[in-house]
């Protein structure tokens, strides 16, 4: 595949990031990820200001990621929590992830400051990279993309290819 000739306009990552790709909603999803469901409590705990706050949930709720509970304590207005769904549950792995890249190259001169481990062994969480067939891959030289069914051609979006691609990838029909 030759990626310079297919539009990104349809790329998965592109529209990932258009929910998760800034600062503030992957704080919110650490503080999800760690059991703190109420606006106050996430709003005190990270420190994000009440009205960012109040957009990243919105966008998450919207985009399917979080699931609205109403609640309400005795002598109080009904309130609401932010619970994971199956699609919010999906986004871990990319925060364990950010976190394992964050110790290895962000970490204070003593360490992390927390660690993530298995529940039942003890043992640190980690994310692997693996192809179905069980082989692990130490990196993206150990892999190839593929046009998938919804690609499309940059000739297809574009009226003329030849002015956006570098010399030498122009199409050869």
């Amino acid at each position: 595949m030759e990626w310079l000739e297919y539009s990104t306009g349809n790329c998965s990552v592109q529209r990932t990031l258009d929910i998760v790709g800034d600062r503030w909603t992957m704080i919110v999803l650490r503080e999800l990820f760690n059991g703190v469901h109420r606006f106050e409590q996430m709003r005190q705990h990270s420190g994000i200001s009440e009205s960012v706050l109040s957009n990243r949930l919105g966008r998450l709720v919207d985009a399917g990621v979080l699931g609205v509970v109403p609640y309400r304590e005795t002598g109080s207005r009904t309130r609401r929590e932010y619970r994971l769904t199956a699609k919010g549950h999906d986004l871990y792995p990319i925060l364990i992830a950010l976190l394992r890249w964050g110790d290895e190259h962000r970490a204070d001169p003593e360490g992390p400051a927390l660690t993530v481990t298995h529940r039942d062994c003890g043992e640190p969480v980690e994310v692997i990279v693996r192809c179905r067939a069980g082989h692990d891959l130490d990196g993206p030289r150990e892999a190839e993309t593929h046009a998938g069914p919804a690609a499309r051609r940059l000739s297809e979006v574009l009226p003329d290819v030849r002015a956006v691609l570098p010399r030498g990838r122009g199409s050869s029909a």
